[in-house]
């Protein structure tokens, strides 16, 4: 199966918004893509994902002790996730990269780099 987007290119939001947009449509599908229902079909699918590491303790960047088998069936979850989240900002009127670029510059004003001492994970706002 091909994607037809070559090693090394990257595949925008809007690209993956149309394709799932004309896969419904193709499938007589939007009469059931009600924001609810995408809703709970996202969940199921953050579900099935986190099933995947339910039972490996922490695991390390890269996934190195696992299975290439193991790895393709994670990409094919983190898709389904990804997916719809798509169609659900999309169906919704939200566009999903604006809104996810302005959520990373708002945390970076609550959270600044000054702020984080010795690579903490603690995450307290600055005051107001």
């Amino acid at each position: 199966m091909t994607t037809g987007v070559g090693d090394g290119e990257s595949v925008s939001l809007d690209l993956l918004r149309q394709k799932m947009a004309d896969f419904a449509k193709e499938r007589d599908w939007d009469k059931f893509h009600s924001p609810r229902n995408l809703l709970l079909a996202l969940v199921g699918e953050v579900g099935e994902l986190s099933e995947i590491f339910q039972w490996k303790g922490e695991v390390p960047k890269g996934l190195p002790d696992w299975k290439e088998e193991e790895k393709i069936h994670l990409g094919e979850e983190l898709s389904d996730v990804l997916l719809y989240l798509v169609r659900l900002s999309d169906i919704c009127g939200i566009d999903l990269g604006k809104a996810a670029l302005r959520k990373v510059e708002l945390n970076a004003i609550k959270y600044p780099a000054t702020a984080c001492t010795n690579g903490s994970s603690n995450k307290q706002p600055t005051p107001n």
